[in-house]
């Protein structure tokens, strides 16, 4: 069974029988020969249902943002964000995917000699909870505009989320069987993987599940693009505006309760301003409200599920146990579901658990340094590799520090968020390749170079 429970209050919503192997086989079937009619479509024909996408998320934003909440637990303003960034994401590539996906002339002594990018196939898309329909859209927007099928195994506690899904894709005009939810057990992705008719997989999760999947991918040697953990610095140096950079701060480590790969966990603080800066993070931490997510002046819902919670809080009483001050928070709150208050542990070292490992909730670590030298060294101090955040009036200092940093993405005097606009994706362990952007719509292709000779004139 796929079951649904509500985490503000800890009961089930819903359960789902597991679709059954012959289910899997057919929707397989479908998705593949739908597909070869898919690409041999002109991608200005293709980029209609993308069109599609974002008015059929418009159209149910109420409804869809609604599930989210109520499966995952995410606060109903953040959820409704959530929709209509994924509707602008479709947008954006409803005008942009012809020119990123137009042949591309290459000079030389042959005539007319082309880089041209065809669709692998049907992408397997393994997604997360934490933003349930973004995940998805993200990836599928430029997928299905270059011309791909895809099948979605989502994760089993969003099952309602992932049913809306094929909603959303049948009111947009997809073709039957180019698109398709699976509700099965996680047992049954490596035969998926490794089904001659999946082309390539996409991942959004942790790393331990993304080293799993690889090598599951690795084996059939299929493409792969993997998003995964992270453990993110922002990093305030003496000259920042300490103001501007604490109330960011506050919204980068507890959007979404504080479950997101990019959410700042690590606020790396020049020594000489930390005292000022922590009394400013605090007060703001301490305006979040806590409470049904369903209400719209609720900042803090419940986590996801109580497995979460409860390994959150180990996490933060090893980091307590080991020398760090608890500034505010610091265990699971006694009421219905699963909610954890916002935690601030500071004074916390590299030798710490909540600066080795991810922290994935509403827990924020800070960590006292010298100077910019070692802000850089302990940002670096960490297998994970997704985003980081620079903050400091000194451009030039900034824009050569962030040269120095190992992540995908560093944002100067911002906030550390995915935008159609702009390539997405990390590296060391929080994964390769890369979404949104001209690079995502060309990660599932074949760049195919198409040479013309002198005899063809």
């Amino acid at each position: 069974m796929i079951v649904s429970i509500n985490p503000t209050t800890g009961k089930e919503i819903v359960s789902f029988e597991a679709h059954d192997d012959a289910y899997v086989d057919a929707t397989l079937s479908a998705a593949v020969n739908a597909q070869k009619t898919w690409r041999k479509l002109p991608v200005e024909e293709r980029v209609k249902m993308i069109d599609g996408m974002a008015k059929s998320l418009r159209a149910g934003k109420q409804n869809y943002a609604a599930l989210i909440t109520a499966e995952m637990g995410k606060p109903i303003s953040e959820s409704e964000a959530e929709i209509e960034k994924c509707a602008y994401n479709c947008d954006f590539y409803a005008a942009h995917a012809a020119t990123y996906l137009a042949n591309e002339p290459v000079p030389s002594n042959a005539s007319e000699s082309v880089v041209a990018f065809d669709p692998l196939g049907v992408v397997l898309a393994i997604m997360p909870w934490n933003y349930p329909f973004w995940q998805f859209f993200r990836f599928a927007a430029p997928a299905f505009a270059a011309g791909n099928g895809a099948i979605l195994k989502h994760a089993n506690n969003v099952p309602q989320c992932a049913l809306a899904v094929e909603e959303v894709m049948r009111v947009a005009g997809c073709p039957d069987g180019l698109f398709a939810t699976l509700l099965i057990d996680s047992s049954k992705v490596g035969g998926i993987i490794s089904d001659d008719r999946i082309a390539a997989v996409t991942l959004t999760g942790s790393t331990e599940v993304g080293a799993i999947v690889a090598s599951q991918a690795g084996r059939a040697l299929k493409k792969q693009v993997l998003e995964l953990g992270g453990s993110d610095p922002f990093i305030v140096l003496a000259d920042a505006n300490l103001e501007e950079a604490a109330a960011v701060a506050v919204r980068a480590r507890y959007i979404n309760v504080g479950q997101s790969c990019v959410n700042a966990k690590r606020f790396i603080v020049e020594e000489k301003i930390a005292d000022r800066f922590v009394d400013l993070f605090c007060a703001g931490v301490a305006k979040l409200k806590i409470g049904d997510p369903m209400a719209r002046d609720t900042n803090i819902g419940p986590m996801a599920r109580e497995n979460l919670m409860m390994g959150l809080h180990a996490q933060v009483e090893k980091t307590v146990a080991a020398g760090a001050s608890l500034k505010m928070g610091g265990k699971p709150l006694e009421r219905e579901g699963f909610y954890y208050p916002p935690t601030v542990l500071d004074y916390v070292t590299p030798d710490m658990t909540a600066f080795r490992e991810e922290t994935f909730g509403p827990v924020a670590a800070i960590i006292r340094v010298k100077d910019a030298e070692e802000a850089i060294r302990l940002a670096n101090q960490t297998e994970f590799g997704l985003g980081a955040s620079i903050w400091t009036k000194d451009l030039d200092r900034a824009r050569r520090l962030a040269g120095e940093i190992d992540a995908g993405a560093v944002f100067i005097n911002g906030m550390v968020a995915s935008d159609p606009r702009y390539p997405f994706g990390g590296i060391k362990r929080s994964g390769y390749g890369r979404e949104l952007g001209v690079y995502g719509i060309r990660e599932f292709v074949n760049v195919k170079t198409i040479w013309i000779g002198p005899a063809a004139k």
